[in-house]
């Protein structure tokens, strides 16, 4: 089970880390560009700015604290909070039609729900 759980939070600390700093470094124009990025139109820089720096703390909070062995209780609450991003992201994208995009956001927001369920559970590497 901590194979998987380990799995699963470095493939969101992947997606999640690199998409997070995609959108603070990159121009919301050039962002919105992209095949699947159409909803920044409807947000400021600063909301896409400010919605991947909360990526990019969850990605470091998925693997660092483990690493450390110090703060191990981010893990769980970093894949809660990847969990609340993808339920407004699947909003987000219901309001404008795009199933696609919402298919993603769920497959995100299973994993993560996983990552957080395995390591607050009573078997976790916190216990």
């Amino acid at each position: 089970m901590d194979l998987a759980l380990w799995i699963a939070a470095v493939f969101l600390a992947l997606v999640f880390g690199v998409g997070g700093a995609a959108k603070v470094v990159v121009p919301k124009d050039k962002i919105a560009a992209f095949k699947f990025a159409g909803w920044v139109k409807d947000w400021s820089p600063g909301a896409v700015r400010t919605i991947g720096g909360l990526e990019v703390l969850a990605a470091i909070g998925l693997i660092l604290p483990p690493l450390v062995g110090i703060g191990t209780v981010f893990v769980p609450l970093a894949a809660v909070g990847i969990v609340l991003v993808m339920i407004g992201a699947i909003f987000v994208h219901a309001r404008r039609r795009e199933p696609v995009n919402i298919a993603g956001n769920l497959v995100y927001l299973a994993v993560a729900g996983f990552v957080a369920w395995g390591r607050f559970g009573p078997e976790s590497f916190m216990g």
